[in-house]
This record gives C-alpha cells, sequence and structure tokens, in this order.
C-alpha cells in the first residue's frame, strides 16, 4: 500500500503531530513501508500455530505466597482522628 503526502498530512492531523513539510515525503515513504511489511504479514500461513505470550519459553519467577505482615487494625484506629464502628471517617467532599 502507498500513501501519499496529502495522506501523511491527514494521518499527521488526526495524531495531533507537528510535521514539517519538508518531511513529508520521508514520512510518506517510511509510513508506506510498514503498510507493505503489514500486507506481507497478513499473507503468512499461520494455520495451526499456537499464539504466544511472549517470543522466548520463559517463566516468570514468582515468590511465595506468604503473610508477612500482621493485622493492626486496632493500633491504626487509636490515632486516627474519627473512627466509628471499625471504620475510619473523613470529611465529605462531595455535596
Amino acid at each position: 500500500m502507498s500513501l501519499d503526502s496529502e495522506a501523511v498530512s491527514k494521518i499527521a492531523h488526526l495524531a495531533r503531530l507537528g510535521v514539517d513539510k519538508n518531511e513529508y515525503e520521508t514520512y510518506t515513504r517510511n509510513l508506506s513501508d510498514i503498510l507493505t511489511f503489514i500486507e506481507q504479514l497478513k499473507r503468512v500461513d499461520t494455520q495451526g500455530v499456537e499464539p504466544m505470550a511472549h517470543p522466548l519459553d520463559a517463566s516468570q519467577r514468582l515468590r511465595v505466597d506468604q503473610v508477612s505482615e500482621t493485622i493492626q487494625r486496632e493500633k491504626f484506629q487509636q490515632i486516627a482522628p474519627r473512627t466509628e464502628a471499625g471504620l475510619y471517617l473523613v470529611p465529605k467532599v462531595i455535596d
């Protein structure tokens, strides 16, 4: 697929990019090359190919899911300005 300067101008406007008119030729060529490559990728037969989340066969190292903190609700509610029924009360900000 080939683009022209008018198409690049419209794309730049939609993307809110400030493209100098002297650079339109470069952008036209680069964007056309990208679109040509995408067309090539569309023609590749991917029947039977399983989608991958990552190009490498890697697994994520995860830490052991262990509780590391204790519940300290009473301690924190003692120093809170206002509490009621185990909840923190805050000033109303929306009428």
